[in-house]
């Protein structure tokens, strides 16, 4: 089965009144489970909303979505995918550990359940010794990593990023990469939209997209 299929996807924004931005155009994408993706082109080109369109976060104007072979709102009720966005967007007032378990807790988990869950993927970033802290006592890195972790709590097949290394430096870019790295040879499929080359580089194909298109979609190794 395909991590991914969508088929004629296309969206316009309106903007009001007769101010209409068609951000995709007719785009056929298909993504296998395993792979590494990257969607790479200048600002406006699409990703982004390709992205969205996939996670279920805006409708699309036409064309379908399908994620672990469900409609797309289907995948996002069953939490199919994981969501990383560019800011961490962690709740200050929350522990890492108690971020980490907010999708469980929306899940009506149980509590117990919860917290070895969320200990699991602290482990997994390398950020076990920190499920006490608060946000604000982590680098932006760190938080990345926690957002990673809460994105992974429901154990989804397929992680969504949107520019995860965008406000990192080199060294925790670089940290985040290997992270994704690992995370695919463990056996998510990864899909990131990204202007980091490294990050860019370090996935197995590489889709570059151009005013609402896909113009371009090669192995990158």
């Amino acid at each position: 089965m395909n991590a991914v299929e969508c088929t004629g996807l296309g969206k316009v924004f309106n903007r009001g009144g007769r101010d209409e931005v068609t951000a995709l155009r007719d785009v056929d994408l298909t993504v296998a489970a395993r792979q590494f993706v990257s969607l790479i082109g200048p600002s406006g080109c699409g990703k982004s909303t390709l992205l969205r369109l996939v996670a279920d976060l805006v409708e699309p104007s036409t064309g379908t979505v399908r994620v672990a072979g469900k409609p797309a709102p289907v995948a996002r009720r069953d939490q199919e995918y994981g969501m990383v966005f560019q800011q961490a967007g962690l709740f200050e007032w929350r522990t890492v550990r108690h971020n980490v378990e907010l999708p469980l807790e929306l899940r009506g988990t149980a509590r117990r359940v919860r917290a070895q869950r969320a200990g699991e993927m602290l482990d997994l970033v390398g950020l076990a010794d920190f499920a006490g802290h608060y946000p604000a006592q982590l680098s932006g890195g760190m938080q990345q990593r926690v957002a990673i972790a809460r994105a992974l709590a429901n154990r989804p097949t397929l992680l969504l990023a949107d520019e995860p290394t965008g406000e990192l430096d080199a060294r925790t870019g670089a940290e985040m990469i290997a992270l994704f790295e690992r995370l695919n040879a463990d056996g998510t499929t990864i899909i990131v939209v990204t202007h980091d080359e490294e990050l860019a580089a370090a996935a197995k194909r590489v889709i570059h997209m151009r005013d609402g298109r896909i113009v371009a979609d090669a192995r990158a190794r």
